[in-house]
């Protein structure tokens, strides 16, 4: 009779340990039911999320739509575009020159001017002397001759300087300080060539000169005057420019770009802001907004570099917007949004 009470006991504990496992299976398979579920939900609600933001407009072009708490949420700003003029403008490339050979050959003139007026001093003296009868002729002669060597010695300097460095720079009456200057970088000379057979009608006014990173400033130079040497690469017309402020810190040698500024009507044109700007598949970009939502990437094509954006003739107008923060987080969810298309 015991044995029959035990083993209906170990049934009943059996049975109850066989309904807690289906019990326990039964809840983890809802639960893994569930979290299916969410997941597949919240994969809906994202591709309708990018559905709802980026969408084709009627000439095909991609509009992104954000309301105006997500565009606070992505901190995007925008600024109207302003009016620009520019005077027209040709490519030179150049490099800065190095003054070491100028420097020496001013020092080299000033000493030679030195002994000339010192031997022309003299001369007068000896003449002086010769006609009161207290200078021998010999004396005088020789007087004569040190003075002819001397002169002769400094204007060979003189147009040693005037052949390889220009009449604007030979002739400055500053000319010491002027090379005293470039000798300490606080101010450089820039040779910039046209390419061969780029036909000039007129001297440069100025030049706007870049150096060759991405995101350089063009500087303003000052025009000197044609350069008296060819370079023997470009072989075109080259003109001498003044940095009058080495903002740009360059070193001799340095090759630049530059844009000379002649004598015509100015260009009436749009400036676009440099942080409007995206670069996207070879090509440059803005972001115009067409309503309070609605933004539509536009191409633009960047003709010149302004101080703080740059030149475009055609393709906006003035009473558009542009994004100028967050231009990029747009392209970002442009191309997420056709990810998921």
């Amino acid at each position: 009779m015991t044995i029959l009470v035990s083993l209906k006991t170990l049934n009943r504990l059996l049975w109850s340990l066989i309904v807690l496992a289906l019990v326990l299976f039964g809840c983890s398979h809802k639960e893994k039911q569930e979290e299916k579920s969410g997941a597949a939900e919240k994969t809906t609600e994202k591709a309708l999320e990018s559905e709802s933001r980026v969408k084709h407009g009627t000439n095909g072009e991609t509009v992104i739509t954000l309301d105006s708490a997500t565009q606070k949420l992505m901190g995007l700003q925008t600024a109207a575009l302003q009016p620009a003029q520019l005077l027209p403008e040709l490519k030179a490339y150049g490099r800065v020159l190095d003054v070491a050979p100028l420097t020496s050959l001013v020092a080299e003139m000033i000493s030679a001017q030195a002994a000339s007026a010192a031997s022309q001093a003299e001369l007068v003296r000896l003449k002086t002397l010769a006609g009161q009868s207290n200078a021998s002729e010999r004396a005088l002669q020789s007087a004569e001759a040190a003075a002819a060597r001397d002169q002769t010695q400094a204007e060979s300097i003189r147009l040693r300087l005037l052949s390889g460095w220009g009449r604007e720079i030979s002739e400055r009456p500053d000319l010491s300080e002027f090379v005293r200057s470039l000798s300490l970088l606080a101010t450089v000379l820039v040779q910039l060539q046209l390419p061969a057979g780029q036909p000039v009608t007129a001297m440069p006014t100025e030049a706007r000169v870049i150096t060759l990173t991405a995101e350089s400033t063009p500087v303003v130079a000052k025009f000197l005057g044609p350069a008296p040497l060819v370079d023997p690469q470009l072989q075109g017309r080259g003109f001498l420019f003044q940095l009058v402020t080495n903002s740009l810190h360059l070193a001799p040698g340095a090759a630049v770009e530059g844009l000379l500024s002649f004598p015509g009507d100015p260009q009436s044109g749009i400036e676009v802001p440099s942080d409007a700007i995206v670069r996207f598949n070879g090509a440059t970009w803005v972001y115009r907004q067409t309503s309070d939502a609605d933004f539509v990437r536009q191409e633009v094509k960047l003709a010149s570099p302004l101080n703080h954006g740059w030149f475009v003739r055609q393709g906006l107008k003035l009473v558009d917007k542009v994004v100028i923060v967050g231009a990029q987080e747009l392209l970002s969810e442009e191309l997420k949004g056709q990810a998921g298309e």
